[in-house]
């Protein structure tokens, strides 16, 4: 009765170590998902480069910093490449959050920070569009996900 009570006291034991053990031998990845990014490709019309990398430097900068200090973004960047063709892009506007939730969450916050940051409504925004459509062309757009290469703390 002795070595049954010990043999059932052993087996117990290995019961609450197992999974402990199972726990341990599951790998680990070595990256884990990180911030959003939203990028826009511009194709900037001969001709136009000064102009609208002006409008770069001032409105699109005012509104990038706005929405910030408001906490809707992380960062930003712009980013000049050599296109490939007639017809590829030469510049990618990138935008930085936390996560894809909360990009889809601010989209209405968004849109009424940018405009009060630069004193704007519906209509100014739409003829202001209209006015750098004859500057660039927006080719597309991404989100993409940044992939961190470490393990998830």
């Amino acid at each position: 009765m002795k070595s049954m009570y010990r043999l059932l006291t052993v087996l117990a034991f290995a019961a609450m170590l197992l999974p402990k053990f199972a726990v341990a031998q599951v790998p680990t990845r070595p990256f884990h998902d990180g911030t959003v990014w939203r990028m826009s490709f511009i194709k900037i019309k001969s001709g136009y480069e000064l102009k609208y990398l002006n409008y770069i430097a001032t409105e699109w900068k005012t509104e990038q910093e706005a929405l910030k200090k408001a906490g809707v973004t992380m960062d930003y960047v712009v980013i000049a490449t050599e296109p490939h063709s007639p017809t590829d892009f030469d510049l990618i506007l990138a935008t930085q959050y936390k996560d894809l939730a909360t990009m889809e969450a601010n989209q209405d916050k968004e849109e009424e920070v940018a405009m009060k940051a630069l004193n704007t409504d519906d209509q100014k925004t739409l003829a202001g569009y209209q006015e750098r459509s004859a500057w660039r062309e927006i080719l597309g757009e991404r989100v993409g996900r940044e992939i961190v290469l470490s393990p998830k703390k």
